[in-house]
């Protein structure tokens, strides 16, 4: 398994990561996690644990297309070592995003989510720009 598809994996199970501080705050609330209707208790956070439910979508949002840019730079015999540098700051500006998300610092969150983005983009780029002939 290369790093790239490693990261891929990892990325994976931060989306799940980011949504144990919103199942804690569903516990805190009044009546404990409602199983029935999670999202409509979701819907009815605040503060922080909304931000943290907001996070969580976003990891969702962001992880399909970083997916799909490392395959597509594999398949495209992109340079490795580009691919593995850009899949690492991928998955580490969304490591850190969340965190950002939950405490309200909205600047260094967006400037984080836009490396991320950058890393995805330049992964789907990749390919155009660094392939090996052949």
């Amino acid at each position: 398994m290369t790093v790239p598809f490693a990261c891929v994996a990892v990325a994976f199970l931060l989306i799940y990561a980011i949504r144990i501080p919103v199942i804690v705050a569903q516990l805190r609330a009044g009546g404990g996690y409602d199983n029935r209707n999670p999202r409509d208790q979701q819907a009815k956070l605040d503060g922080w644990a909304r931000r943290a439910v907001a996070a969580h979508a976003n990891a969702f949002e962001g992880f399909a297309p970083f997916a799909a840019a490392v395959v597509i730079a594999h398949l495209g015999h992109a340079d490795p070592g580009w691919s593995t540098a850009l899949a690492v700051i991928y998955v580490v500006a969304r490591a850190i995003y969340p965190v950002l998300y939950i405490a309200n610092i909205s600047l260094a969150r967006s400037i984080v989510w836009l490396i991320g983005f950058s890393a995805t983009t330049s992964l789907f780029l990749l390919p155009f720009l660094t392939a090996s002939p052949g």
